[in-house]
């Protein structure tokens, strides 16, 4: 499906560096699929595994470019990065979930680079999906706060 842009799109402009948001880690990766857990719950994510090593739990305010290697666009994202306490405890598989703001597409087997940026919070588990749901608006609403202050659409 081909991104369909929208009055609140959080895609940066050509003119962004992002040298005013300079990234404190970065991913690159192939987007897998998962359990669609994200799309249920209304904050559809692209999934990549995660390093074992240099990547700090949590949730991030952050960028991700799609096909970096051709210069793709760049979209302001919440990123979870993580075990997914809520519904795996501290055994489930580490991922990295991309939700990027006002982006609807199919990122499945493209490859992204995420940049993280600011940690927003600590991972945490909720009682169930309707807290998280609550937690996962505060989290976008501070993401869209850091790409104001990095001088970002949000």
């Amino acid at each position: 499906m081909p991104e369909r842009p929208s009055a609140l799109t959080t895609r940066v402009p050509a003119q962004h560096r992002l040298r005013d948001a300079p990234a404190l880690l970065h991913v690159e990766g192939v987007v897998e699929h998962g359990d669609e857990r994200g799309r249920l719950l209304g904050f559809p994510t692209a999934n990549v595994a995660v390093p074992e090593h240099g990547l700090r739990d949590g949730v991030w305010a952050g960028t991700v470019q799609v096909d970096p290697a051709a210069g793709g666009p760049v979209h302001v994202a919440a990123v979870s990065v993580g075990h997914r306490p809520t519904y795996y405890g501290k055994d489930g598989q580490r991922l990295l979930e991309a939700h990027l703001l006002d982006f609807e597409g199919d990122l499945y087997e493209r490859t992204v680079l995420v940049r993280l940026h600011e940690r927003l919070r600590p991972q945490r588990r909720y009682a169930g999906s309707s807290e998280l749901v609550e937690q996962l608006r505060l989290d976008v609403a501070a993401t869209r706060a850091w790409a104001l202050r990095a001088g970002l659409p949000g």
